[in-house]
């Protein structure tokens, strides 16, 4: 099975930490979106898509991959993210990637979120919050979705 991740981590290594416990998993590959081509992305049987959680959305780099990519047939994706926060009912940032794959002609076969250590304002003003996650249990939760998915 040909995987690959296409990961945002730029905070504290949040998101890149379950991105590599994904990756070992599934025998995938983690790139940047800046690093791949969305053509090579036909290519694959499996492709996550996955980042911390700025402003209650993705980052921008990824949501831009993806709004980019031109609408074809493809193979199954999942979602994954990393935030301070849980994600709140109003905004379903979450679903809503998982929509525009969708569009993007990907059958998408899950999402992961877990907690991660967050010091975007007004947390720093009290240390951040989420301290040390994700954790152990986080990244075993991580390692089972990914064996849920093929792995």
């Amino acid at each position: 099975m040909k995987v690959v991740i296409v990961c945002v981590s730029v905070s504290h290594g949040n998101t890149a930490r379950v991105a590599e416990v994904l990756a070992g998993v599934l025998g995938a590959r983690v790139v940047s979106p800046e690093e791949i081509d969305p053509a090579d992305l036909d290519t694959c049987d499996l492709v996550g898509f996955g980042s911390g959680i700025f402003g209650m959305d993705f980052h921008p780099s990824l949501r831009r991959f993806v709004e980019e990519m031109p609408p074809k047939q493809r193979g199954k994706a999942f979602v994954f993210t990393t935030s301070g926060l849980p994600e709140p009912p109003f905004r379903r940032y979450i679903r809503r990637l998982a929509r525009s794959l969708g569009r993007k002609g990907f059958e998408v076969a899950g999402t992961f979120s877990c907690r991660g250590f967050d010091t975007w304002l007004p947390f720093r003003l009290v240390g951040g919050i989420g301290k040390n996650r994700p954790g152990t249990a986080d990244l075993e939760a991580a390692r089972r979705f990914a064996e849920g998915l093929g792995g």
